[in-house]
């Protein structure tokens, strides 16, 4: 189980990823609705996996958008936070939202 810090550390990563997401050019990036979903920080602080989800947009393409802006993301995170080592960014998609809304769809046709 992670220590407070970290999951301090991990809330931290998560709202300020959201808001550098915001800022990138990359139109793979900038012309669908990503959201952070969560981060996992090693220990060792030497790499964060980033969890997003899409909502208008192939995944698959923004993933490639923000793994083209890693440099710059990362060098945004080290100017606002004030951490000794910034950790190496791993960007997966999360489909959770994606499953929880066919399950929904499928609840509601088993309803009716």
């Amino acid at each position: 189980m992670a220590g407070y810090r970290q999951e301090q550390l991990n809330e931290l990563l998560m709202c300020e990823l959201a808001q550098i997401c915001r800022d990138v050019k990359d139109p793979r990036v900038s012309d669908s609705f990503v959201s952070v979903t969560g981060a996992d920080v090693a220990k060792d602080l030497s790499v964060a996996k980033v969890y997003f989800s899409v909502m208008n947009g192939d995944p698959a393409e923004v993933k490639k958008g923000l793994d083209s802006a890693k440099g710059y993301i990362r060098c945004c995170l080290a100017e606002r936070l004030n951490l000794r080592l910034t950790p190496k960014l791993v960007f997966i998609h999360d489909d959770s939202g994606e499953k929880a809304v066919r399950i929904n769809k499928i609840l509601k046709d088993i309803k009716d």
